[in-house]
């Protein structure tokens, strides 16, 4: 397995101070409610308000539970916001997913994991999966969990159990994947197709 060429995380850059500003402010704007209504309604002052939604200042929970209550913004929500803020995203750029091997990869097909890092345990796992002339064995796979395959370029047959199914550009094909299966013939190479398997909680990824 090689090291990833590329990977992208979009974490989020906000502290606290700077989440529980932008999403007071935002709260407040789109609720129509001025600054001096939400000070008066909540017993603060007008200058402490704007600090606050600045992130000029760092409040105390009876003041931050006032603001909240004079917007209608649960304090739980903006807490729990903030958590799931910091969780990030991940881009992988085009051409950069990781090289895997896997059984195939030396009769010429080739994998590229297009998610990885996602915590101790793995729900999904993307697959770019290419495969050309070289490709003159079809090995069956056979794991734990259910995949998703869409082909994005070429024609094949594959083949899940005792079924044959021909496939063209747009066709997707979705299965137990602990049936044995892989592709059967390739029609037109090359080939690239996108492979997503998806784990249940109690299946161990392999």
């Amino acid at each position: 397995m090689t090291k990833p060429t590329g990977l992208h995380t979009l974490e989020s850059k906000l502290s606290l101070e700077q989440h529980i500003a932008r999403s007071l402010k935002q709260r407040r704007i789109s609720q129509g409610v001025k600054i001096s209504d939400v000070a008066r309604i909540a017993g603060v002052s007008v200058g402490m308000v704007s600090k606050v939604e600045n992130a000029q200042v760092s409040t105390s929970l009876d003041i931050l539970s006032r603001l909240c209550d004079a917007i209608g913004l649960p304090v739980s929500k903006l807490f729990s916001d903030y958590d799931i803020a910091k969780r990030g995203a991940q881009l992988i750029k085009a051409g950069e997913g990781m090289e895997v091997v896997r059984t195939g990869t030396n009769v010429g097909h080739s994998y590229h994991l297009l998610s990885y890092a996602q915590g101790p345990v793995k729900l999904y796992e993307p697959f770019l999966v290419t495969m050309d002339d070289a490709a003159e064995e079809f090995p069956n796979f056979c794991h734990a969990g259910h995949e998703f395959l869409y082909l994005l370029e070429g024609e094949l047959i594959y083949r899940h159990g005792e079924r044959l199914y021909p496939m063209s550009p747009g066709d997707s094909l979705s299965f137990d994947a602990g049936v044995p299966h892989g592709p059967e013939k390739l029609i037109s190479v090359p080939i690239r197709l996108l492979s997503v398997i998806h784990y249940d909680d109690q299946e161990e990824s392999r």
